[in-house]
């Protein structure tokens, strides 16, 4: 079986919370990626919009784009609308190689508001799941024929964010919504990582690889403080530097088939968790973790 290993900027650059690491370079987070040994990277703000500037910035590190978060609001928005909104990113995805569109869908969350608590986001209930479930896969599907399969995000902070959620959209969508599958993310809303790549290994197209740190998710008023609160608490790390066990989580996801990327997406305060010195620690437990596995590592 055969992985790639690749990482987000947001360890080194927060788009949300522009304090932590908006000073930052996009030459020193590529730079840096490439130096821990991932050949990957997702998109962020600082990215490049245009195929021949992003495949030069991208080349000059021996890196490859792996994905990138698209804002999505097919809850509220039309078909059309959210067509012509997403055309150009797909473009750029095609042509770059990018393996999947990260789908997040925005409309309503809270997840980059700091005034919002994690309680009071966005709740549907089965019959709106099932509603936006089909509008879903139709824009799927247009992504698909552009040539980008689209990997839906579970996300706190947004309408689906729980296990049941989750079992819901998958149940109540087609086959061209994959999942992007993020164990950290799953933790975080309460359910069981290993018990969603059971249930849903089929439509698993892309992996992020973001631990939790136990105390700190357990410690938090989710009435009173916001998933960006709990950014700043340090409620995410890097895989060997939290709770979940990534050799478990590895493991079933290759006895279960999955090949692709595996992303090391972490947001955390720079100025306490050094970038790359989590980015070589989140490496080393992952690559060591694959091979357990009977991995292949592809562009090491």
């Amino acid at each position: 079986m055969k992985a790639k290993l690749g990482i987000a900027p947001i360890a080194w650059t927060n788009d949300d919370l522009p304090q932590l690491g908006g000073e930052t370079s996009l030459e020193t987070c590529l730079s840096e990626s490439r130096a821990a040994g991932f050949s990957g990277v997702e998109t962020g703000g600082k990215f490049p919009k245009t195929a021949p500037e992003l495949r030069a910035a991208l080349d000059g590190h021996g890196l490859k784009l792996a994905s990138g978060w698209y804002s999505g609001t097919m809850l509220d928005n039309d078909l059309e609308a959210e067509k012509a909104q997403v055309l150009p990113q797909l473009e750029l995805f095609r042509e770059v190689g990018a393996a999947c569109l990260a789908y997040g869908e925005t409309a309503g969350t809270i997840q980059n508001v700091q005034s919002a608590p994690l309680n009071t986001r966005r709740r549907l209930d089965d019959e709106q799941i099932r509603d936006y479930g089909r509008r879903l896969t139709e824009f799927a599907e247009f992504c698909a024929d552009q040539g980008v399969p689209l990997g839906f995000h579970h996300h706190m902070g947004t309408a689906i964010e729980s296990e049941h959620d989750l079992d819901l959209l998958m149940n109540h969508s087609g086959e061209a919504v994959h999942l992007l599958y993020d164990a950290g993310h799953m933790a975080f809303a309460g359910g069981d990582p290993l018990g969603v790549i059971d249930k849903h290994a089929d439509r698993i197209v892309h992996v992020h690889t973001k631990d939790i740190r136990r105390e700190v998710v357990d410690g938090l008023d989710r009435d009173a403080e916001s998933f960006l609160d709990a950014i700043l608490k340090g409620a995410f790390t890097v895989p060997g530097d939290g709770a979940l066990d990534f050799s478990a989580i590895i493991q079933r996801l290759a006895d279960n088939g999955y090949e692709g990327w595996f992303v090391v997406e972490a947001e955390q305060d720079p100025a306490k968790a050094p970038p790359y010195v989590y980015a070589c620690i989140g490496y080393e437990t992952l690559s060591k973790a694959l091979r357990a596995s009977g991995y292949t590592i592809e562009g090491e």
